[in-house]
């Protein structure tokens, strides 16, 4: 954990109350892999010069840690293909107040850089796993090489960060199978994990999200079959609602985003890799920060004005549907994890 012992008082407050005290900052819209759900096959990336540099990042990291926020998750696209990410991690990492850096990864790179994150200041870590089976693995990734990815579960293990989650998008008829092999792997190994319900971003015609929805609901009935699981009152400061089995330490989540809405507890936003901070996963609102950062490159005063005044469009909820012709434009590549 972080020192805390300098944080400055939380000032982020958006109109209904609610206090932004979470980050996740994209470090790149890149990937090494092309998940089904996450992105479109083809895929066309931000011209790089439109991507904040890492010192801008490690810039707006320090501003918005000193207006009061304790966590920060670096994500992407894949963080690690950006290249001295773990300097990043350092910077960060170092700042003041400044409660907890974690990130998440599709894992295909990790067993190269655990260490290294470690070593630069990363607490938490959560790797993306939607199947043990290799064959399935690369359809629902496209590229991806299941070995590498629990190569790097297997390093991140070693390296001893303080936690590590898996997360897992389950998709009927694709990976629902998969779940208790999921679970027994993540107890086997002492991991936590989270099974998420399928985000409408991004136009795809892979699949129909709506026909391969399922529900955290029946993803707990289905494991309470073979499982005693209790449920947890901890919060963690993010979505998922946690379960344990009774003498393990992992966690079992679920992230609900349709079926059970969280939006009243949210005390996050999301800045993309070239500097757009978007107020709601569901929401296009947004406010310009790359602008700022350049326009004012000695001044820090506009971007924390900037910062401030972008609470008061962060919208009440998300509005999530499943229906092919209402979705967001914007792939979660784009977004930031």
């Amino acid at each position: 954990m972080k020192s805390a012992d300098q944080a400055p008082p939380a000032v982020l407050q958006d109109r209904f109350g609610r206090i932004i005290d979470y980050v996740r900052l994209s470090v790149t819209d890149r990937c090494d892999f092309r998940c089904v759900y996450c992105m479109a096959e083809d895929m066309t990336f931000v011209p790089r010069a439109q991507v904040l540099t890492l010192e801008e990042m490690g810039r707006l990291a320090r501003v918005l840690v000193d207006l009061g926020v304790r966590k920060i998750r670096l994500t992407g696209g894949e963080p690690l293909v950006r290249r001295d990410v773990a300097q990043l991690v350092h910077d960060i990492g170092a700042i003041p107040g400044l409660g907890e850096l974690n990130m998440t990864t599709n894992g295909s790179r990790l067993d190269r850089y655990a260490d290294e994150l470690k070593a630069a200041g990363l607490d938490r870590i959560n790797i993306s796993l939607d199947s043990l089976n290799p064959d399935l693995f690369r359809q629902l990734t496209r590229t991806g090489d299941l070995n590498q990815v629990l190569a790097g579960i297997e390093a991140a293990r070693q390296a001893g960060f303080r936690r590590i989650k898996l997360n897992s998008v389950i998709l009927r008829g694709r990976n629902h199978q998969e779940v208790p092999a999921l679970v027994d792997f993540a107890l086997e190994k002492g991991l936590d994990i989270s099974f998420i319900e399928e985000m409408p971003l991004g136009q795809i015609t892979e699949h129909d999200r709506g026909l391969e929805f399922v529900s955290s609901a029946q993803l707990r009935d289905d494991l309470s079959a073979r499982l005693n699981l209790v449920p947890l009152a901890e919060k963690t400061g993010g979505p998922s609602r946690y379960w344990r089995v009774p003498g393990s330490d992992s966690r079992i989540g679920f992230i609900s985003p349709h079926s059970q809405n969280f939006c009243e507890l949210c005390n996050r936003v999301r800045v993309t890799a070239e500097g757009r901070m978007l107020l709601c996963l569901g929401h296009e609102h947004s406010v310009d920060l790359r602008a700022v950062l350049r326009a004012h490159p000695d001044d820090d005063g506009p971007l924390r004005d900037a910062i401030i005044g972008a609470m008061a469009i962060k919208p009440e909820r998300h509005d999530f549907s499943l229906d092919q012709g209402e979705q967001l434009v914007r792939f979660m590549n784009m977004t930031g994890g």
